[in-house]
């Protein structure tokens, strides 16, 4: 009877994928903009419309006033190969280095085969996903398919030395320095710095000024990469050591005595002694967070690749970074514009590379999953039909269940149909420590991830036997937990990022519009994190009641300036009383005036759903409010659902499809949840995103919003 009521959710899901064409007889070449060129001049040398010029380059911005020394992708055909020997593209030195660096030497032809990937094919041919892209352009828009033929460039082959460090050296900690700062000022992760140094202490990140580290050797540092002509006479002052002279300066202790010899021939540094050392680098290379975000530079990259992907210009990148004068290396950590964070998917300051999940399938990965969810199956009296719909549709935690597990099964079967195979183990909770215990006891061997459990209590439990084996713990519903796991996944956003995002949103939109709080006196902590980052805002004053205090509140409203109120509570009646006066606000007064009035909340909850709230009060004061999820009723997803149950999925079931394929896509690239974390950045499926940050040893947490707005009567996304 268990297996019958799990399987009975089972239901077919099919993609339809469409395709589209692109002459095998078109390449492309790159142009560099001379002065006085326009677009409809360079179009017309190389015998191509404006239009695809500009479909090949999205960055142009400003089509009638491209700038000089810009380069551009252009796509012609075999037959005009002699146009681009009529006048030599000019581009600078340095620009023509790096661009002959990324021109392949040469092509071979590739068949697409059943159930390839692009994931795989770029590994097969050691090459980069973008690579491939740039040579065949139909798969910027199609997905690959069976019987494609692809153009596959050759590169030549990259020294050994440029890939690989196996040099170490002692680091002194300088002060103020994190674990953070210092990863990133020398190209690895926080936890990479933590395996070369296991002595740090697990329950701390403190660092001490003078504690010394192991690091690997920067890229560049060692003698033979050294360039002539960088380097500058530094004489010692008194009473300086070599370790402060290898700090000011950015290399270790041996490269100074490898470039200054007669300091070990004299016994020591002395006062007075001319050394031989490297330009000295910027003051400003310490980590700031505030003002800049980071790139780490990959194996075979370019200026050229880096100005396109990272969507800066060179000048602006070695304005930034003017170490790149000395050359390109994989490893450096490049700064860029805090700004470039609404263009590029940014974590922890740091700028990854936009994977597409769909197109990183490894079909070898055939991930193992745990579902432990509340499906009360112990109170579930099947032998009475009316009783049995009646305790499901009664009880939340069954309805959770319900929700989840259906919407994870059309999520299983559709990544079935793109080739990945994947184990499924659903037990019931039953809500209880001593059966969660028991099943993970016998059934946790093997297992590459666990979704669920729903109760915080049995979270612990199933985290605390998870992590002996390092096994990921996807938490539905929680948001963050009393005790800390660092194998657990909490994929609801917190309380606290859900104001501040609609805080933010505020902050950005707001020109001259007044700000009002209305906040009952159980929202008395949102109220002051209100007025802490908006401290122009006005206070409404509240009755003894718990009302709103009209008159006052009236007279508060300015017909000089839009007025968006910020309304915090969890009383139904407070809502419908509140919206009910401001949608009255927004009609002509009895002068011809007009006020006009905008509703907000961090804190969407039951209340605003409520009965006696009007909807149609709600939209023409366009309620604006951050949500942890959204509704899209045009999705694939709710159109299955829908033919399959009849009806239309809850929250729960988007939920549960939702988290599924973003776990199993996941896998399926790397069958290692906490490696893909640090690789991939925002995931978005039917109504809900991930994108997850390591908080040390605390585990990870979504920080994806949603800022929704009423419109019409519709709730749409804000941008």
């Amino acid at each position: 009877m268990k297996n019958s009521f799990i399987t009975a959710f089972c239901v077919v899901c099919t993609f339809v994928l469409g395709t589209f064409c692109v002459s095998a007889q078109q390449r492309y070449i790159t142009h560099g903009v001379e002065k006085g060129e326009t677009l409809y001049s360079i179009a017309k040398k190389y015998r191509v419309t404006p239009f695809a010029i500009l479909k090949e380059n999205p960055e142009i911005t400003d089509r009638e006033n491209i700038k000089p020394n810009t380069i551009l992708v252009i796509p012609v055909s075999e037959d005009i190969d002699g146009a681009t020997e009529e006048k030599p593209i000019k581009p600078k030195p340095e620009v023509q280095e790096n661009l002959n660096q990324d021109r392949p030497i040469g092509y071979t032809r590739h068949k697409v085969r059943k159930r390839e990937t692009l994931f795989g094919i770029t590994k097969a041919y050691n090459i980069t996903e973008e690579q491939l892209k740039r040579y065949n352009k139909e798969l910027y828009a199609t997905p690959l398919r069976k019987g494609m033929v692809l153009q596959i460039p050759k590169y030549p082959e990259v020294p050994e030395e440029e890939e690989t460090d196996i040099e170490f050296f002692q680091y002194q900690v300088l002060p103020k320095e994190t674990r953070w700062s210092i990863a990133n000022k020398y190209g690895i992760t926080v936890d990479s710095l933590i395996a070369l140094n296991p002595n740090l202490p697990k329950n701390s990140s403190y660092l001490a000024e003078g504690q010394e580290l192991r690091l690997p050797r920067p890229k560049g540092d060692s003698l033979k990469e050294q360039q002539v002509g960088i380097f500058e006479s530094y004489t010692v002052p008194k009473s300086i050591g070599i370790y402060r002279i290898s700090q000011n300066y950015g290399i270790p202790v041996d490269s100074v005595i490898a470039l200054n010899p007669e300091i070990k021939d004299l016994g020591g540094l002395k006062e007075g002694m001319v050394l031989r050392l490297p330009k000295r680098k910027p003051n400003d290379e310490i980590v700031n967070t505030e003002n800049f975000i980071f790139y780490q530079v990959k194996p075979k990259q370019t200026v050229f690749t880096l100005t396109r992907n990272l969507k800066i210009s060179r000048d602006s990148l070695l304005l930034l970074n003017p170490e790149l004068e000395n050359g390109l290396k994989a490893g450096m950590v490049l700064k860029l514009p805090k700004k470039k964070e609404e263009v590029l998917q940014v974590k922890n300051a740091l700028v990854i590379d936009q994977i597409n999940l769909l197109d990183s399938i490894n079909v070898v990965n055939k991930p193992n999953l745990m579902f432990l969810l509340p499906f009360r199956l112990d109170r579930v009296d099947f032998s009475n039909s009316d009783k049995t719909q009646n305790q499901i549709t009664g009880r939340k935690d069954i309805s959770y269940a319900m929700g989840l597990y259906s919407g994870a099964m059309i999520a299983l079967d559709s990544l079935k149909h793109l080739g990945i195979s994947v184990n499924v183990k659903a037990f019931d909770t039953e809500r209880n420590a001593d059966k969660v215990n028991a099943i993970l006891a016998q059934h946790l061997l093997g297992i590459d991830a666990i979704v669920g459990p729903v109760d915080p209590s049995l979270l612990n439990t199933v985290a605390a036997q998870a992590t002996q084996k390092n096994i990921p713990v996807v938490a539905p519903f929680a948001s963050a937990n009393a005790v800390n796991f660092n194998n657990v996944f909490y994929s609801m956003p917190n309380d606290e990022l859900l104001r501040n995002t609609l805080l933010d949103y505020i902050e950005k939109n707001r020109t001259k519009e007044q700000v009002i709080v209305i906040a009952d006196a159980k929202h008395l902590e949102a109220r002051q994190a209100i007025l802490k980052r908006l401290p122009y805002a006005r206070v409404a004053n509240m009755a003894k009641d718990g009302s709103l205090h009209l008159v006052d509140f009236k007279g508060m409203l300015t017909r000089n300036e839009e007025n968006w109120v910020i309304v915090e509570t969890t009383d139904e009646s407070l809502v419908a009383s509140v919206s009910s006066i401001l949608n009255a606000s927004n009609h002509n007064n009895e002068t011809g005036g007009k006020t006009k009035v905008r509703m907000f909340t961090t804190n969407y909850n039951s209340a605003f759903e409520g009965e006696d709230v009007s909807r149609p009060h709600l939209s023409n004061l366009k309620f604006t409010f951050p949500a942890p999820f959204k509704v899209d009723e045009t999705s694939s997803f709710v159109k299955a659902y829908k033919k399959k149950y009849g009806i239309d999925p809850d929250r729960y079931a988007v939920r549960g499809y939702d988290m599924t394929m973003d776990l199993v896509l996941k896998l399926a690239y790397k069958k290692n949840l906490f490696e893909t974390n640090k690789e991939i950045g925002v995931t978005e499926y039917s109504g809900n995103k991930f994108d997850y940050y390591h908080k040390y040893t605390a585990g990870y947490y979504n920080n994806a919003v949603y800022v929704l707005g009423y419109d019409n009567l519709y709730i749409k996304e804000l941008k």
